[in-house]
C-alpha cells in the first residue's frame, strides 16, 4: 500500500523558543569538551606530557583523532537510519553523550606517560562525540521551519561557543601555573571539569525535547533496519545527486577546519611559544568572535542563502591560512585567531541548515548520518597529513597544506543547488 508523505516542513508546528533554547544548551555543554579536550589543554597535555621527548608526538595525537572519526563515521548512517526507522534519536543521543562524558571523566586517570590509556580514552570519548552529534543535528528540521534554519542554526553554534568561553574561564585557575609537573594534576581536573559541564548542560535536553514515535515490530533486528535503509539510499544516489554534491564539497572544506581546529593550540605553542595564559586569551578571542560569526551570518544565510555564506566563509578562510604562514609574531597570529572565529562560527552553522534545507524530511536523521560521515571522514585525512607533513618539513607548511581544502571545496560548492527536496510517497519506506 502507497503510503502520504509527510507533511511539508512549512506546515508543521515550530518548537517554542523555550524548546529552542535547550536544544541550543546541548551546544554549550559540548563545546566545553570540543574546547579543552579537542582544542586546547588535552592536544599540549597529549603532545608535551604523554608523548614526551617522542618525534612523532604530533603524528600520534593526529592518529588518535582520526581513528576515533573513522569509527564514527563508519556507524554514523546507519545509526541515523535506525534512529529514523524507530523515532529513537534522544535515546541514541543520551547512550553516546553518556560515552563522551565517561571517557572524558576517566582522563583524569592518565598520568605522566600513559600515552596508550590516554589514546584509548580519547578515541572513545571522541566516537561519544560525533555519534552524538548526528542525532542532535537531526533535531534542527523538527524544532523549526526551513525559513529559519541558518538562524536557529546559528543560535546553536553561538552558544557553542559560549560554552568554550566558560569552559576557558572556569578552567584558568587550574592552568595558570602551565605545563609544569607541579601542576600535572590540576589540569588533569580540567578533564573532570569539561565532563561535568557538558553532564550539567547537556541533560536538560532529554526533558524537554521530543522524538516523534512510530511503530517498530519487536522481532525486527535494529542492525538490519539500519543497514537495508542506508543500502537503499545508495541504491538511489541519482535521486539525491544534489545533496552527493554537497556531502563532496562539505568532505573537503570539513576536513580543514577539523585539521585547523585540532592543531591549533600546538601550531601556537611549538611554533610560536604561546604561554599557557596567552593560549587561553587567544582562544578567548577566537570563541568571542566566533559567537558573532553564529549570529551574524546565520541569519546573513537566511537573506543571502546558506550557499552563498558558506562560500564567502570558504574564502575567508584562505587568507586565514595564508596568513598564519606568514606570522611571526604573537599579535598578528592574535588578528589571525579573530578572523579564523567568524568563519569557523559561520561555516559550521551555515552547513547544517544548508544541510536541513536539501534533504528528505522523512530521512533528516539516516541524511544527517551521512553528513556526520562525510564531516568524520574528512577528518580522518587532514590531521593524518598535517602531522605527517609537520614531521617531515615544519608546522608552517603543514598549516599551508590546508589551504587547499578550502579552495577545491568552494570550487566543489558552486555544483550545488539550494532548494528543497520534495518528497514522493516512494520516499517513504
Amino acid at each position: 500500500m502507497i503510503q502520504t508523505p509527510p507533511q511539508p516542513d512549512t506546515d508543521k508546528q515550530p518548537a517554542t523558543r523555550f524548546q529552542i533554547f535547550i536544544w541550543t544548551l546541548f551546544d554549550t555543554g559540548s563545546n566545553a569538551f570540543i574546547m579543552l579536550i579537542l582544542t586546547v589543554v588535552f592536544p599540549v597535555y597529549f603532545t608535551t606530557i604523554l608523548a614526551a621527548d617522542r618525534a612523532d608526538a604530533d603524528f600520534l595525537w593526529g592518529a588518535a583523532f582520526s581513528t576515533s572519526m573513522l569509527i564514527a563515521a563508519l556507524i554514523s548512517p546507519i545509526l541515523g537510519a535506525i534512529a529514523d526507522h524507530s523515532a529513537g534519536k534522544k535515546r541514541f543521543l543520551l547512550y553516546f553523550t553518556l560515552l563522551c562524558i565517561i571517557s572524558t571523566a576517566l582522563l583524569f586517570y592518565v598520568g605522566e606517560h600513559r600515552l596508550a590509556l590516554g589514546f584509548i580514552l580519547l578515541v572513545l570519548a571522541n566516537i561519544g562525540f560525533e555519534a552524538g552529534l548526528v542525532f542532535y543535528d537531526a533535531f534542527l528540521p523538527e524544532i523549526t521551519t526551513e525559513r529559519s534554519y541558518g538562524r536557529v542554526s546559528g543560535y546553536g553554534f553561538a552558544m557553542g561557543y559560549v560554552g568554550s568561553l566558560l569552559a576557558v574561564l572556569f578552567s584558568y585557575p587550574l592552568l595558570s601555573d602551565g605545563f609544569i609537573p607541579e601542576n600535572y594534576i590540576n589540569i588533569r581536573w580540567t578533564f573532570v571539569l569539561a565532563a561535568g559541564m557538558f553532564f550539567v548542560l547537556a541533560f536538560p535536553f532529554f526533558f524537554v525535547l521530543q522524538d516523534s514515535r512510530k511503530h517498530i515490530h519487536r522481532s525486527v533486528s535494529y542492525l538490519n533496519i539500519g543497514i537495508n535503509r542506508v543500502v537503499t539510499t545508495v541504491r538511489n544516489v541519482k535521486k539525491y545527486s544534489n545533496i552527493g554534491k554537497f556531502l563532496i564539497s562539505y568532505f573537503i572544506y570539513f576536513d580543514g577546519i577539523n585539521t585547523v581546529v585540532i592543531f591549533a593550540s600546538i601550531y601556537a605553542t611549538v611554533t610560536l611559544n604561546f604561554t599557557i595564559t596567552e593560549l587561553l586569551l587567544f582562544f578567548i578571542t577566537i570563541q568571542t568572535t566566533a559567537i558573532a560569526g553564529s549570529l551574524g551570518f546565520g541569519i546573513l544565510a537566511d537573506s543571502i542563502g546558506r550557499k552563498n555564506t558558506i562560500s564567502i566563509t570558504l574564502l575567508i578562510w584562505v587568507g586565514v591560512v595564508i596568513g598564519a604562514f606568514f606570522s611571526q609574531d604573537k599579535l598578528t597570529f592574535f588578528i589571525i585567531g579573530m578572523i579564523a572565529g567568524l568563519a569557523l562560527g559561520s561555516c559550521q552553522a551555515s552547513s547544517r541548515s544548508l544541510m536541513s534545507t536539501i534533504i528528505p524530511f522523512n530521512k533528516r536523521t539516516e541524511f544527517f548520518g551521512f553528513y556526520s560521515f562525510f564531516g568524520k571522514a574528512s577528518a580522518i585525512i587532514g590531521p593524518a597529513l598535517f602531522g605527517l607533513l609537520s614531521t617531515l618539513f615544519d608546522q608552517r607548511w603543514a598549516i599551508l597544506s590546508v589551504g587547499l581544502f578550502f579552495l577545491v571545496g568552494l570550487l566543489l560548492l558552486q555544483r550545488v543547488k539550494e532548494e528543497p527536496y520534495r518528497e514522493s510517497a516512494e520516499d517513504v519506506i
